[in-house]
């Protein structure tokens, strides 16, 4: 279903439509009553839900690096700037097991690769904010940071984000400021970091392998840990680690007693009784 076009502005953010549940929560109610069991699946996506702004303000002024919970989830995600190199193994391997995951876009990629967004959004899975060009933050101006995440947005909107889009945004290089934080949270999103890197994106002239990059994954699994993996190959190379590591990751993910959750679903969840989940700040 697809969305209004709704460019984020400075002003208090309103209860509207960003895409596939992508209403945030600061506190959930225990995920086995979201998903169901399941070897690293999750459930389907939910139709479009507007956004909580209780909710999506319980997570501003927070680097959100992991879930907050005691069950055996993870959720998985892919930072896209360079290249799509890899993007048909990845689909494909979320496909075969079910399994969600949500896709950090610079506007930039979106611009050139229309056609990528699209696919990622038919897909079902979701779709985040990266920054324009992929600068580093502390080398820009305030309102340089501002025109960085507004042009991003609007470029993933009209490349066709539509439904898939969220309230989601990630520094480039993982760099994270209190002051830029703040900022961010002011045009209406928030920050979601990652607890490991499976660094996949260094390519094997980075010293990186396949079996390094699926080590460091399931070194970081516990608990709502929050995985970052590249959709493609860094500039000047063609290696896609972190594409054929995938399967074997989310095997292990299964093999280790996890399961891979949609963080839409769970930040869309209703409120319960008692506290439950929540993002966490910190790896």
């Amino acid at each position: 279903m697809e969305t209004p076009a709704v460019l984020i502005t400075d002003r208090a953010v309103s209860r509207r439509v960003f895409g596939v549940t992508a209403g945030l929560l600061a506190v959930a109610q225990p995920l086995s009553g979201l998903l169901p069991a399941a070897p690293a699946h999750a459930a389907t996506p939910h139709p479009a839900t507007p956004v909580d702004e209780k909710r999506l303000r319980a997570l501003f002024g927070s680097e959100n690096r992991a879930v907050a919970t005691r069950e055996r989830v993870v959720a998985v995600t892919f930072n896209a700037a360079w290249n799509e190199a890899g993007l048909g193994r990845i689909l494909a391997a979320l496909a075969r097991r079910r399994a969600p995951a949500t896709f950090f876009l610079t506007g930039d990629f979106a611009d050139r690769q229309r056609r990528v967004v699209q696919r990622i959004a038919a897909a079902g899975h979701g779709l985040g904010n990266h920054s324009y060009s992929h600068p580093y933050f502390k080398d820009l101006t305030a309102a340089g940071r501002r025109r960085e995440v507004r042009a991003a947005d609007r470029a993933l909107r009209e490349a066709g984000a539509g439904a898939a889009m969220t309230p989601f945004f990630r520094f480039p290089y993982g760099e994270t400021a209190p002051a830029h934080i703040r900022e961010v949270n002011g045009l209406g999103f928030a920050d979601i970091e990652f607890t490991a890197d499976t660094n996949g994106w260094k390519g094997t002239q980075g010293g990186m392998t396949v079996d390094r990059a699926v080590r460091r994954a399931v070194d970081a699994l516990r608990p709502g840990a929050i995985l970052q993996m590249h959709v493609g190959a860094s500039e000047g190379r063609t290696d896609v680690l972190d594409a054929q590591a995938l399967p074997r990751i989310l095997d292990a993910i299964d093999a280790h007693g996890y399961r891979v959750i949609d963080l839409r679903a769970l930040l869309t969840s209703p409120a319960p009784r008692r506290p439950g989940t929540a993002l966490s700040a910190g790896a």
